[in-house]
């Protein structure tokens, strides 16, 4: 009863010592959680996506509003952070939702600011009695931090009777409400299936309030993604070499699976293969650092996408 009385005159005490006039400092507190360092790392780390950036700006300045508003005792509920990332693979949706955990750890939200990913492989047994246990061990993992559920779709298979992905819904349902302030779960996956797995599941729904979708990436975009690629490995493209990858990417972007960055990435390892293939098979040629460093444009132009 002591206690009760106590938090109730602490609540009175801070807002009515708080009036309409009181400064608070936005700037500071922003400076002081080293928000813009994490943004920064956002803008100076991600290619494009604009739209998912401003985006992650926007959630970063609720989340720091609401900070003040409890410090100058106004009543408000902790928003609501579980959040879903919709778009194709490769678009960078993982590497932001490091980002997003790294905000809300800095800004007091979460506790550790640690980011599981998982699929529906770590979360759904195989058996009756074994999904709850897989899911409660990644949950516990996961506490104090951020969830991320790849491919979130493939959780809900209504086709199939004895699939056991429901109870994993489940019970994930009840910790998004009764834990959401010591855990922020992100599921992701392609736009068109994300949406019909939250039409066939409203109460999952209802409890994701952010919805950040990842837009493809440009060719020319992609060709920036490429050099990075190749500059931490210290490789380097020709100025024909990079007209070559160009050429490439605009040719994959109109197969089958096509994955973005990811399909950049594989693109860059085999060109690589290429490369060390072509200076093994020239023989004795004593090799400089050039040679060792170099794309050549026969290094791409060996891919199959060029004889098709």
């Amino acid at each position: 009863m002591f206690e009760l009385s106590f938090f109730i005159f602490l609540k009175l005490f801070i807002m009515t010592a708080f009036t309409d006039n009181t400064l608070v400092n936005l700037q500071e507190e922003y400076k002081n959680r080293q928000i813009q360092e994490v943004l920064d790392e956002l803008e100076r780390d991600l290619v494009g996506l604009r739209p998912v950036k401003d985006r992650i700006k926007e959630i970063a300045a609720l989340l720091l509003v609401h900070r003040l508003r409890k410090l100058v005792g106004l009543t408000s509920a902790n928003p609501n952070l579980h959040m879903s990332f919709t778009g194709s693979p490769g678009t960078g949706k993982t590497a932001v939702a490091l980002k997003m955990a790294d905000i809300l750890f800095r800004l007091g939200y979460i506790r550790k600011g640690h980011l599981i990913t998982v699929t529906r492989d770590d979360l759904v047994g195989q058996y009756i009695g074994h999904t709850a246990p897989k899911t409660k061990e990644v949950l516990k993992r996961a506490m104090g931090g951020v969830l991320f559920i790849d491919e979130a779709y493939y959780l809900y298979k209504p086709d199939n009777e004895r699939d056991y992905g429901a109870e994993a819904i489940e019970i994930l349902l009840q910790v998004m409400e009764n834990q959401r302030d010591d855990l922020v779960i992100i599921f992701a996956g392609y736009k068109e299936r994300m949406d019909s797995f939250y039409e066939s599941n409203p109460g999952l729904s209802s409890r994701v309030a952010n919805h950040v979708d990842f837009p493809d990436y440009t060719p020319e975009e992609l060709l920036i993604i490429g050099k990075i690629m190749l500059e931490e490995q210290q490789y380097r493209l020709t100025e024909e070499s990079e007209n070559v990858l160009l050429d490439y990417i605009k040719l994959r972007m109109t197969q089958p699976h096509f994955a973005n960055a990811r399909s950049v990435r594989n693109a860059i390892d085999r060109a690589r293969m290429r490369q060390a293939n072509r200076m093994f098979t020239a023989g004795n040629k004593v090799l400089i650092k050039s040679d060792l460093v170099t794309i050549k444009p026969e290094d791409i132009l060996r891919s199959r996408l060029f004889k098709e």
